[in-house]
Formats: C-alpha cells, structure tokens, sequence
C-alpha cells in the first residue's frame, strides 16, 4: 500500500528516526511526504539530515521530499505550497501509482487532496487536527471580520473534504457532531502520534514550574493559567511559571505577565529539548479555548507529570478526571486554581496522577498502538484485507 500524505507544520522532522512515526510505519506501508520545511536554504536540510537528503530524504520506506517555505513570507508562501503539493503529488504518482492520499488538515491542503483523488483516481483520507466548530478562535479576544471569514472557510472546506474523502481521522469521537451533514462521515477516531518511548522520565526541577506549551497564546488560554497563577502565587514563593511556544508578537502576551520575574516566556525549541523541559515540569496545563487533542498532554503523561486541562475538544478523552490529572470548565480560572492548589500543595497527589499517566501513555497511546490505528484506517479506506503482522500485533 502506497501512501502520499501532504504535510502542513513546517517543523521538520525529528533527526531521530526512532521518533518518526513514517519510520515506525515503514515495516506497513510506503510512500512520499510532502513537507514544508522552515529552512532557508537547502544546506540547512543536508545539515540536518546528512548529505544528499535534500531535494529527497529517504527514511525506511517513505521517502520526504522537501519544500522551504520560508523562502517567501504571507500569501505567496500559501501559493508556493499549493504548487508543490499539487506537481510533487503528480510526480510521486508518475513514478509509482499512490494508492492513498492523505492530509493533515481539512483546509487547504485537504483541496489539493481533492485535486490529486481527482487526477490520480487514489482514496483520499483527510485528517481533523482540530475541533473545527471553534476554528475562528485564533490569537486575539476580540472576534473580528476576519475571524467569521476564517470559520466560514473552515466550515466550507470542511463539508467539501468531507464529502470527498473516503475517511476521515478524528481525534476524538465528537469531532464532526456540530454538523448535522457530516454525522455519517466515515471516521477512524484514534490518536495524533506522539513517539512515547522517547519521552524521560520525570525529575523534579530546582525550582517547581508549572508549564503551558501551544500557540497561539489565546487559542491556548495562556491568559487563564496566568490570571490563575496570580491568585496562587503568594501561597506558593517558589513556584515559577513557564509559557513556551512560537510567539511572533509577544506584546500582547508580555503585558498580561506585567513584568512578573516567576513568569518565563520561552521560545519554541527543538524537540528533544522541548520534552526535557516538560519531564521537570511539575505541573503540565493545558487550559485552551479549542483543542483537536493535545499532543503535549501524551507527553507529560509519557513523563510521569500531572496534567490539567479544559474540558473542550478532544482533552478528556485524554485525561480522564482524578485519574491522571483533572479537567476544569474552558475559561475557569477560579477552577483552574483550585486544581493548582490542591496539586502544589500535595506531592503524593501529583505523584500518583503522574504514574497513572504513566501507564496509560505506555499502554494506550504510544508508538504501537498509533502504527495499529493508522494501518487499520489505511486499510478500511482501501478494502484491503489486513496485512499478516498487523492483525497478529
């Protein structure tokens, strides 16, 4: 079975192949990714993947082939991305026939899915990152012109993608209930991948944070845990609270800290960097206005750290409440700080939620149960009979 997938984040892939999920797949399937790339010039790539792997990458049996998307800024980016998927698609396919396209997102890539089902005559599969009937919430309180622009885009691409598709992943099982026409889409419902086993375990920082990791800032409520920490911060002197993510206009954000030296705002890192930063936090809180799942939450989970998080999107199929974490209402920040109390304030608490985590990360999220879920969906959208090592796992 050959997979073309069209790629959205321009974060590269991990350098580790142990922690590419294309890697992990390989053994299943293969194929071509199309993946836009941060990078400026094509030395950056062989840089970081050793020479040759620029303008094709092979990993196991998929092969990258790599667009810098940051050559060009605003809307000619989007326009160069479009022209890759669409004559890099075509390409792979002259190549070898795909048997199946898939794209995460349900936006403008997911068209170019379309456009590549269309010509090649390949199944489409179109993947929902997010919870789609809160898509105009971005990264300002206000809702402008804009933001109602946005939704109805995201409304109208959805319906098409999912009218279009053969199946569709979804995060959680909700994800598409706000639409009355698309109740009956076919659905594979399991888990973004997160590769568990490269998550260390947790170890207590010289001095307990608690930390939110997202963008952007509003989308992921960072004014509700900051307006939180306020409340708890002087029952708790030692606490420090971290803020990471990519911020490209900080103001907003640096004016709601007001200045606090126990708040830390910390720009995107590397991956490997970004779990050693929360394996020590104490707390992981993930408060957002809208969430397809919450990748980070697994990896806290994975660490043996406590998790809190709002009770929207895809987050409790996540942490389930009083087990590996609690949930409180989107945009409560009393409830927010309540649940920070009670877990600063008792070790053994945040212990035991920790390990519960622990294992469910280890027993239900991690790399094989993905590779299962993923070559499942594969083939309930192709028809094709399950392959021998996947149905013996």
């Amino acid at each position: 079975m050959r997979l073309l997938y069209l790629q959205t984040s321009p974060v590269p892939p991990p350098a580790d192949s142990g922690a590419d999920r294309f890697a992990l797949l390989s053994p299943e399937l293969e194929g071509e990714v199309l993946q836009p790339v941060w990078y400026h010039e094509s030395d950056q790539v062989e840089k970081a993947f050793g020479p040759g792997s620029w303008p094709i990458f092979q990993r196991g049996s998929f092969r990258y082939r790599w667009i810098l998307t940051w050559r060009w800024t605003g809307f000619r980016r989007s326009v160069e991305t479009v022209r890759f998927y669409i004559t890099e698609a075509l390409r792979a396919h002259r190549e070898k026939p795909i048997d199946c396209v898939m794209t995460y997102s349900h936006l403008t890539p997911a068209l170019c899915g379309i456009v590549i089902k269309m010509i090649t005559g390949a199944k489409l599969i179109v993947e929902i990152a997010t919870s789609p009937d809160r898509s105009y919430l971005h990264d300002r309180p206000q809702v402008r012109i804009i933001d109602h622009l946005r939704r109805w885009y995201s409304d109208w691409c959805l319906h098409a993608s999912m009218w279009a598709c053969d199946c569709a992943h979804v995060l959680y099982p909700g994800a598409l209930d706000s639409y009355p026409l698309l109740r009956r889409t076919r659905k594979a419902v399991f888990h973004e991948f997160v590769p568990v086993s490269a998550v260390p375990r947790h170890e207590s920082a010289a001095a307990p944070y608690i930390l939110l990791l997202g963008a952007p800032w509003y989308l992921k409520g960072a004014d509700i845990l900051i307006k939180a920490f306020n409340q708890i911060r002087p029952d708790f002197p030692d606490v420090q609270l971290k803020i990471m993510g990519h911020y490209p206009d900080r103001q907003e954000l640096e004016t709601l800290t007001r200045g606090d030296e126990r708040i830390e705002i910390l720009p995107a890192r590397h991956h490997r960097e970004t779990l050693q930063i929360i394996s020590r936090a104490a707390v992981l809180v993930l408060p957002s206005r809208s969430e397809g799942m919450g990748r980070v939450l697994i990896e806290a989970m994975a660490a043996g750290v406590p998790v809190i998080g709002s009770n929207v999107g895809g987050i409790p199929t996540v942490i389930h409440d009083g087990e590996n974490g609690f949930l409180f209402p989107v945009e409560d920040s009393g409830a927010l700080e309540q649940h920070l109390r009670r877990l600063l304030s008792d070790p053994e608490l945040r212990a035991r939620l920790g390990q519960c985590g622990f294992r469910m990360a280890h027993e239900l999220f991690d790399e094989r149960a993905y590779v299962k879920a993923f070559v499942s969906m594969i083939e309930l959208t192709l028809g094709a009979a399950p392959s021998r090592r996947h149905s013996d796992s």
